[in-house]
């Protein structure tokens, strides 16, 4: 492994990007490793999940790239650095670097001064030494911000290239209004909705967009009832961008007489180009009516909280057969009168529209007719990696006995069936497998991909199923096996 060339090393790196351990590891190797790896880890040196308080060299790397005078000024005003932020350091860092985070620089501050007069001297330092240093920008995080970047020397020559912005509502509507003249092409916006105000910054930062390919939004607030609309003026211009909008994520609270949902029904039809649509919401004001008019050709990943499943029926029967990500999490007409007929044709819509799907949530209930149907599926639907699987039997009140046939028909049917692809099955504590159909179902599984499995039910937190569980970890069958609650199954 450590003789292979600089090209495949770097394809392989760039697999590991988000893998800060391995990446990290990797660097220990040799000196090609490193030299090869260091350009991809600085690349965005913020995004790693690792706490950046105790990561001094990312402070002294940074230090080491300020200015002699600067750096006097500031020492002058009690900030510390260290003398290894004198040494020439092995690589030229910040010519790989193409990102800013506000939040992670704000962290590895107080290193060198713990006053707040000091740690804004050197925000300030710090934000100008990197958008005049670092050759082009992709990404910003400036959740939080005290300082208008677009000030700075080169800063519209730095920020006209910019990819992806994170941000949140609190910022002054004036930093947004000086962002847009500046970033005109940024393809991914994140807004974290923190505060009950309507910016009115983050609608003309949208409008100045050409192309504005992803879009998400997340309240973050803890106040349920608000007087004015906080989303109006953000989805009239999301719909001005109809013919660009591929992803759309948008998490809306419950914001009582606040919020005009017949907006949201209006201009979601409009965007015709969605390729991920992601609906996460504490209320639902869509008809099945107003669901069937969501028509997505190109949709491959559909993730809406509270539908039903002859509306969700519909959106598939729709699309143009690339769907790939189907998860449906809260149906609310489990106890509907035609749940049977409707959950059938469910199924069956998935494996002639959804050949390609890959992350599939199912809910039905535990008849022949329905388990011949699933069982179709798994034949057609090869793709398919992650299950999560829901049973209710409307009809009668099943006895336990029957509900442990019920677990035995779908391991078989897992067995008889399930592509190879098949990397993880979730269910919920309706179904229930004997310690002898556990057992016998994951004998018959070895030679295949370890499997991980999830559930909510607390059988499998006793003993015996603990040790059978361990027994088929330890010989390679079981990647994982937890047991969750409810809310932490999806």
């Amino acid at each position: 492994m450590s003789q292979l060339n600089k090209d495949i090393l770097f394809l392989l790196f760039e697999e590991l990007q988000a893998d800060s351990k391995s990446l990290f590891s990797c660097l220990l190797v040799n000196r090609l490793w490193c030299e090869t790896g260091i350009p991809i880890l600085w690349r965005n040196p913020w995004r790693y999940d690792i706490n950046y308080t105790n990561k001094c060299y990312l402070f002294f790397i940074i230090s080491f790239y300020l200015p002699v005078g600067i750096k006097e000024f500031l020492s002058s005003q009690g900030i510390n650095f260290p003398p290894i932020s004198y040494q020439t350091p092995l690589f030229d860092y910040l010519s790989f670097c193409k990102s800013i985070n506000v939040n992670v620089i704000n962290s590895i501050i107080p290193i060198g001064s713990s006053l707040a007069y000091n740690q804004f001297l050197l925000q300030q330092e710090f934000y100008n030494l990197l958008i005049t240093t670092c050759p082009e920008f992709k990404y910003l995080d400036m959740r939080p911000i005290n300082h208008q970047l677009f000030y700075f020397p080169e800063a519209k020559t730095r920020l006209e290239t910019l990819y992806e912005l994170n941000c949140n509502t609190s910022v002054e509507p004036t930093y947004f209004y000086g962002l847009a003249r500046i970033c005109q092409n940024i393809q991914k916006l994140i807004i974290i909705n923190n505060t009950i105000k309507v910016n009115p910054g983050i609608a003309k930062l949208i409008e100045a967009q050409k192309n504005l390919k992803n879009f998400e939004w997340k309240d973050n607030f803890e106040e349920y009832y608000i007087m004015e609309d906080p989303y109006k003026e953000t989805l009239l211009a999301l719909e001005k961008k109809a013919n660009i909008l591929n992803h759309l994520q948008i998490f809306f609270k419950y914001v009582g007489g606040g919020f005009d949902h017949r907006l949201l029904q209006q201009i979601l039809p409009k965007l015709y180009k969605l390729r991920t649509l992601i609906i996460e919401e504490d209320f639902i004001y869509f008809t099945d009516n107003q669901f069937k008019m969501l028509v997505y050709h190109d949709i491959e990943i559909l993730n809406i909280d509270y539908i039903s499943i002859n509306a969700a029926s519909s959106i598939i029967e729709n699309s143009g057969g690339h769907l790939k990500e189907l998860l449906l999490f809260k149906y609310y007409d489990y106890f509907e009168d035609n749940f049977n007929k409707d959950s059938l044709n469910f199924i069956q819509k998935i494996y002639v529209h959804c050949p390609l799907i890959e992350y599939l949530t199912l809910t039905f209930p535990p008849t022949k007719e329905h388990f011949t149907e699933f069982e179709k599926l798994l034949k057609v639907c090869q793709n398919l990696k992650s299950l999560l699987l829901f049973i209710f039997n409307l009809d009668i009140k099943e006895r336990n006995e029957k509900i442990l046939e019920n677990g035995e028909e779908l391991l078989n049917i897992l067995i008889r069936s399930a592509p190879t692809n098949l990397r993880e099955i979730r269910f919920f504590d309706d179904f229930k497998f004997s310690l002898k159909a556990l057992e016998e179902f994951l004998e018959k599984w070895r030679g295949r991909p370890a499997l991980s499995i999830v559930t909510s039910d607390h059988i499998y937190n006793t003993e015996y199923y603990i040790n059978l569980i361990k027994k088929y970890k330890n010989d390679g069958v079981i990647k994982d096996f937890r047991f969750v609650p409810c809310h932490e199954i999806y």
